[in-house]
């Protein structure tokens, strides 16, 4: 399996401000080759990679004001290995986060998926969830967690994936947010999915069935959409003015929603 992802983004940045981007893809990947680059009003910028537990690459480096151009584009080769299993994360994942209130949804998740465990309880919430959000974008807002968006009954991908990873940590079931890239999706940007810790392994669950799992590509992991953001920024105040995201395969798989797929 080849799969070819890029991201461009223009940024207009107000003042000196300190960037972190998250848009490499993750280090366990099977990449064949790859460039990165952060232009400044013409300058390029020289950046410091750091690495997390799950080979999340976080690119960080304090910027002046201007206009900045950055470019990323990546040939992964196959499939990588299964990442190593993490004693922490199973403690980590199955807590309450900023954007997954487990805790408050505690009792929507035992009346609903009540007797289910192991991989029929995953089939059982992401069809759940699937059935009853609508996929609207510009829906939410930034600060919309799984607790709103299940009131609201709509979203986008990472309100999908809030919502699925609350209903499991309230089953107990350790479960993280992925940001990928995703070969056949539309329309075509950053994707967000949850991967749930099941007899022994991490398994790649969505909700939103826009894309198939075989080709995604992981960027980044975390507890939820704060640890994931592909850019975040202190001190001054950006403007994003341009955004354009590409992930293509070889051979697009198809995505059945009954079997179990591991990110590759």
């Amino acid at each position: 399996m080849q799969r070819t992802v890029t991201s461009h983004l223009e940024l207009d940045i107000r003042g000196t401000t300190n960037m972190v981007f998250s848009i490499a893809v993750a280090q366990a990947s099977a990449i064949t080759s790859e460039t990165l680059s952060f232009i400044l009003d013409g300058q390029p910028q020289q950046a410091t990679e750091l690495t997390d537990q799950h080979g999340t690459r976080l690119h960080q480096f304090v910027s002046g004001p201007g206009r900045m151009v950055v470019d990323y584009a990546a040939e992964v080769a196959g499939r990588s290995e299964a990442a190593p299993l993490v004693e922490l994360d199973l403690v980590t994942y199955l807590r309450p986060s900023r954007y997954c209130e487990s805790d408050s949804l505690t009792p929507t998740a035992r009346s609903e998926f009540a007797g289910l465990s192991g991989h029929a309880l995953l089939s059982a919430v992401t069809l759940w969830v699937w059935e009853r959000l609508r996929y609207v974008p510009g829906s939410s807002l930034p600060t919309d967690g799984a607790e709103q968006t299940l009131l609201a009954r709509r979203g986008v991908c990472r309100d999908y994936a809030h919502l699925v990873i609350a209903l499991l940590r309230a089953l107990d079931v350790p479960a993280r947010m992925v940001a990928v890239y995703a070969p056949g999706l539309s329309p075509m940007d950053f994707h967000a999915v949850a991967e749930a810790y099941v007899d022994g392994a991490w398994w790649v669950v969505d909700a939103t069935r826009l894309a198939p799992r075989e080709s995604m590509v992981r960027i980044s992991t975390g507890r939820d959409a704060a640890d994931i953001a592909f850019l975040t920024n202190h001190w001054a105040d950006l403007v994003l003015t341009d955004l354009r995201v590409l992930a293509v395969v070889d051979a697009l798989p198809l995505d059945r929603v009954e079997e179990l797929v591991q990110l590759g």
